[in-house]
């Protein structure tokens, strides 16, 4: 089992009114969300962590420019679900990664995989970034496991900067979220006080407050907007509508970006990589490579290349048939799936039946909450089957009481360089319940 460490404070004592202002989400729902406690990573695992996750995020960008370059628009459209309104924006090569946060979960043996990629809009920044140097304070014989982190966030937003300014697009970035959302307001506020850190001029605006003048540019009040940070799901975006004339604004807002009037953090290009559709084609690509010179007169990955996929990807179809078959405990997953919704473990294969998980949604003469149509949006999206790989058990006692799950590991790729970890603790599929328990790195020599 995974090792913790309870703080000896209660919550009153560690979460001091600078941390209430920057992570005022650390209670959800009227439980702890991020709890006074650590979690245990062995050096050799974070090294581990850090290569992987840095290997990982290579394989997506190498992957993501043969799709760009080679794949026809039906397979953007089909295979990974992308609305065609972001189809032109998808296939823009921006020499920008942005930021990235894959999820790895670390077996009860030890073995490593990597089970998906937050590439669009990855949240956890503040208590990677800030929080976990703080309750560290209160444990001086453990190394942090994220020192790198607001360096990382500093080094993209320059990058970022260099390359607008070069298409046009000046040097101001501005930020917006829900404006209500606390946990995405302050994860976007986190970023621009990294923006102005490094001296970057930054303005954060709500969401509800930025307008469109359609052809010409987006607006805040008087204030022509250039580049954007935006933590706000491209896959939602594209749907928005005015309220009164029913104007796809969201389009508009995309087809600023395709005619060079706006740049995005992240990139277009990240609904690419966001979607699982995304995992199941490097898996394709994978078990063709040696054959692809003969269809496209060269091959996608080395030799090397090939290990790393081997080593800490998992087998991922368009469908269960693999694994029904062979009887191998799969995961079912939609292609935008988001807190766990639309995920589904199938522990024990029918060999008869495909035995796809239906919908419970679908019957219109039930009244809908507002739960239900979240749920059914996330239920009725195209499907990737991945197989199975056991979590790590883990309990943490603090003075708040007994916190039991598995350990999901949450690791941050900022422009391709390992940036920090994101340990939390839920069910077996991860959902917005999960605590978040910091990381921290017990040194070699302590074993």
């Amino acid at each position: 089992m995974r090792q913790t460490r309870a703080l000896p404070y209660t919550r009153a004592q560690l979460f001091t009114p600078e941390i209430e202002q920057r992570v005022p989400y650390h209670m959800m729902y009227e439980k702890p969300y991020c709890l006074t406690a650590l979690t245990l990573y062995q050096a050799h695992e974070w090294e581990q962590l850090r290569i992987g996750s840095e290997q990982v995020d290579h394989l997506y960008r190498k992957t993501l420019r043969f799709v760009q370059q080679h794949l026809p628009d039906d397979y953007l459209l089909q295979q990974l679900g992308i609305h065609p309104a972001l189809l032109e924006g998808a296939r823009q090569d921006i020499p920008l990664d942005g930021l990235t946060r894959l999820d790895w979960i670390i077996s009860p043996q030890g073995e490593l995989k990597c089970i998906e990629n937050n590439t669009d809009t990855p949240s956890g920044v503040p208590e990677v970034a800030f929080l976990e140097q703080e309750l560290l304070r209160y444990a001086s014989d453990l190394k942090p496991a994220s020192a790198s982190m607001n360096s990382c966030i500093q080094k993209m937003f320059k990058q970022a900067v260099d390359y607008y300014k070069d298409q046009g697009l000046g040097e101001v970035i501005y930020f917006t979220s829900y404006d209500w959302h606390d946990e995405d307001r302050a994860n976007t506020l986190y970023m621009m006080e990294q923006c102005i850190a490094l001296g970057i001029e930054a303005t954060y605006v709500p969401l509800e407050q930025l307008q469109i003048i359609p052809g010409e540019g987006l607006y805040y009040g008087q204030e022509r907007i250039y580049i954007l940070y935006r933590l706000y799901p491209l896959e939602y975006l594209v749907e928005d509508r005015e309220a009164d004339s029913e104007r796809p604004v969201g389009e508009d807002l995309l087809q600023l970006v395709t005619d060079g009037k706006l740049g995005l953090l992240n990139p277009v290009q990240h609904i690419v990589t966001q979607s699982k559709g995304f995992m199941a084609t490097i898996w394709s690509l994978y078990e063709r490579n040696a054959e692809m010179a003969d269809y496209t007169g060269f091959t996608l990955f080395t030799d090397e290349e090939c290990e790393w996929i081997q080593q800490y990807l998992l087998p991922t179809y368009f469908t269960d048939q693999v694994f029904v078959q062979q009887q191998i405990p799969y995961v079912v997953k939609g292609f935008f799936g988001r807190e766990g919704l639309g995920t589904h473990l199938i522990e024990q294969p029918e060999t008869h039946s495909l035995n796809r998980p239906k919908s419970t949604y679908r019957d219109d003469s039930t009244p809908q909450t507002e739960d239900d149509e979240i749920a059914a949006y996330y239920e009725n999206q195209p499907k990737i089957y991945q197989q199975l790989h056991p979590m790590e058990p883990v309990s943490v006692t603090t003075s708040e009481g007994t916190f039991d799950g598995y350990l999901l590991t949450g690791a941050f790729v900022i422009g391709g360089q390992f940036a920090g970890l994101l340990p939390r603790i839920g069910g077996k599929v991860t959902d917005n319940l999960a605590c978040y328990c910091a990381a921290a790195i017990v040194p070699s020599s302590a074993f």
